[in-house]
């Protein structure tokens, strides 16, 4: 296909592309990206250039066209791109494995590579229900979440996300009926504690586990809870004999100021998912890592395997790119770049208290967060990030921003002017 002008893209893209959450055909026009490096999006439209507050959905914490990662995907390219992951084995997924060991809370000793984060909670999900069965106890076959949460778009992730006003409403009815609570306040209540464990304990017979995103909760409404709240799931989950899993696809690789979520209240859970930073925005890969008596259970079990192997189980390019990903963040004072960020958030968003419709505004590490009274006019809101030369994106009725550890100091501090103007206009 020869070049295409910008004009022809655009409706190409209209008549044949479905963007996610989206309707065919589109109703809004996407922006055509050219290329992009640093922390900046080049427009092919010849319009300039935005600084993008959003990390490609929260997974290029490095930025873009990195060269160590480009490096570590150029020298994986000259010996295999992939290689089928059943029956054979080979060192980038395994040297991942072990590194995400070593970083993980203690306890979490074994890794199923997986394609994507929402896979990632499938395979969790799966791991809890067969531990069950095979120890003789299939009828603890539900899942126990808090309201307000987001765990992906496939089947069993879709059953724990908010079944009221959530994205996935229209399947009420055909989802799994998994158990719910009220959403976790921000700081810590003895009485939604009391919640917490007065619900394990009445449905424990028919609980497999417990899942929840630690500390923020993402896509469903950037929340952030007190780290106590997962000691409380920790201590009733183990005087419940019931599993506690982690969805820190979105927290995972230090975006809270900690490596992972968990770490804020030092509970190790019995399975967590990770994903979106894991190869640093550059392909697609994520991981389920679980304890030694997840694994174990399973395989004393009647069908002692886990029987789920994607066709890109364990992808050798995206293994070795997330290898250099992780070398990368630790490698430097990603915490100290964290904690910047932070504060440039807190000073720059202080300005949209006063902001008529804006409900509230939170930050934590480097998340940034305006929540209004109303629904987000997206097209306007987007157009007003656009002018202060930002992309972000807004949705439901939250203007956020979750930028790359490499932004400097003035780049944060016009993400934060983008976000301000995005909620006056929206």
């Amino acid at each position: 296909m020869p070049d295409l002008s910008v004009s022809e893209l655009l409706d190409l893209d209209r008549r044949h592309v479905w963007h996610p959450y989206g309707p065919m055909p589109g109703r809004v026009e996407p922006l055509v990206v050219e290329s992009a490096s640093g922390v900046r999006l080049r427009l092919a439209d010849g319009s300039g250039e935005l600084v993008d507050g959003m990390s490609s959905w929260w997974s290029a914490i490095h930025g873009y066209n990195h060269p160590v990662l480009n490096e570590a995907a150029s020298e994986q390219l000259g010996r295999m791109s992939h290689v089928m992951f059943g029956g054979l084995t080979h060192e980038p997924a395994v040297r991942l494995a072990k590194r995400l060991v070593d970083m993980s809370p203690e306890g979490l000793e074994h890794v199923f590579l997986a394609d994507s984060g929402s896979v990632s909670v499938e395979v969790a999900v799966k791991m809890c229900l067969q531990y069950w069965r095979s120890l003789g106890r299939p009828g603890k076959q539900r899942l126990l979440t808090w309201r307000g949460g987001y765990h992906g778009d496939t089947w069993q992730p879709m059953s724990v996300c908010d079944p009221e006003g959530g994205m996935h409403e229209l399947w009420q009815g055909v989802l799994p009926r998994q158990v719910f609570v009220d959403a976790p306040p921000t700081e810590y209540e003895e009485s939604y504690a009391e919640q917490l464990r007065s619900a394990i304990e009445r449905h424990a017979g028919e609980l497999a586990a417990v899942i929840v995103e630690a500390v923020v909760q993402g896509a469903g409404g950037m929340r952030f809870h007190s780290p106590a709240y997962l000691r409380v799931l920790r201590e009733a989950c183990d005087a419940h004999d019931v599993l506690l899993v982690f969805d820190e696809i979105a927290t995972g690789f230090g975006r809270t100021g900690a490596l992972f979520a968990a770490e804020h209240a030092a509970v190790t859970p019995d399975v967590m998912c990770v994903g979106k930073a894991l190869t640093g925005g550059y392909l697609t890969m994520a991981a389920t890592l679980c304890t030694a008596r997840v694994a174990d259970g399973i395989s004393r079990g009647e069908v002692p395997v886990l029987a789920h192997g994607p066709t890109f189980m364990g992808n050798p390019l995206a293994a070795a790119v997330a290898c250099a990903s992780i070398e990368l963040l630790l490698g430097q004072d990603w915490a100290a770049e964290v904690k910047r960020i932070e504060a440039g958030l807190r000073e720059g968003l202080a300005p949209a208290l006063d902001v008529p419709g804006v409900r509230d505004v939170r930050v934590l590490g480097a998340i940034g967060v305006v929540q209004l009274d109303h629904a987000v006019d997206m097209k306007a809101a987007t157009a007003a990030a656009v002018r202060e030369g930002v992309w972000l994106r807004p949705f439901r009725d939250l203007v956020y921003t979750m930028p790359p550890y490499v932004t400097g100091d003035e780049d944060v501090s016009r993400i934060a002017r983008a976000v301000c103007a995005a909620a006056r206009e929206g």
